[in-house]
């Protein structure tokens, strides 16, 4: 049976690795999810090895690994050799195609405005992800907002720098924060 991601996240803080210099605090942090946004066809089976015996629950940003295509071909590849527990993704496509191969799914929404707002949550309802992560994760109105809107787990990331970002954005409502800062993932939340 396929886990749902809010039985899944235990630390509400979600490690995101944008360099593999991060890769060893990741696997010896307090979050026990890692979003992968870096890598490339050589270096990620040995970066989801690590996580995983870690006891790390990985998603791979399949936008952000260099060699990757956008295709159904590569999610195939993906689901079927790497085994992540799942992918994030801003293709609609891309979602359809991990779903079909039995991976979770993050649709990540960039809000910049109103329009962008609407359009995101009609794609999000109709390609059906297991959550949306929105960026940029400094906005609680909005995620109050989102949880109105949709019932899917909201992950709010990008520009979250210290404790207070982050409790802000649980008390509006996200499910996690995600976040590139290393002394972030040690939080007990």
């Amino acid at each position: 049976m396929k886990k749902n991601l809010t039985d899944i996240v235990q630390s509400q803080v979600i490690a995101s690795i944008k360099e593999e210099a991060d890769l060893d605090r990741a696997a010896n942090s307090n979050a026990n999810i890692v979003f992968i946004l870096t890598g490339n066809l050589i270096t990620m089976n040995d970066y989801l090895i690590k996580l995983k015996e870690a006891g790390k629950t990985t998603f791979i940003h399949i936008d952000f690994i260099d060699g990757l295509s956008n295709t159904k071909s590569a999610i195939k590849y993906i689901a079927e050799i790497w085994k992540p527990a799942g992918i994030i993704t801003t293709k609609s496509n891309l979602i359809k195609y991990a779903k079909e191969e039995g991976l979770m799914t993050i649709q990540r929404l960039f809000l910049i405005d109103r329009n962008a707002l609407a359009k995101g949550i009609e794609i999000a309802h109709n390609c059906k992800p297991d959550a949306i992560e929105v960026l940029p994760g400094l906005m609680p109105a909005i995620i109050d907002k989102l949880t109105t809107m949709t019932a899917l787990p909201i992950i709010a990331g990008g520009l979250i720098s210290n404790k207070d970002d982050i409790l802000k954005g649980l008390r509006a409502g996200a499910l996690a924060i995600s976040s590139g800062d290393p002394r972030l993932w040690n939080l007990d939340l």
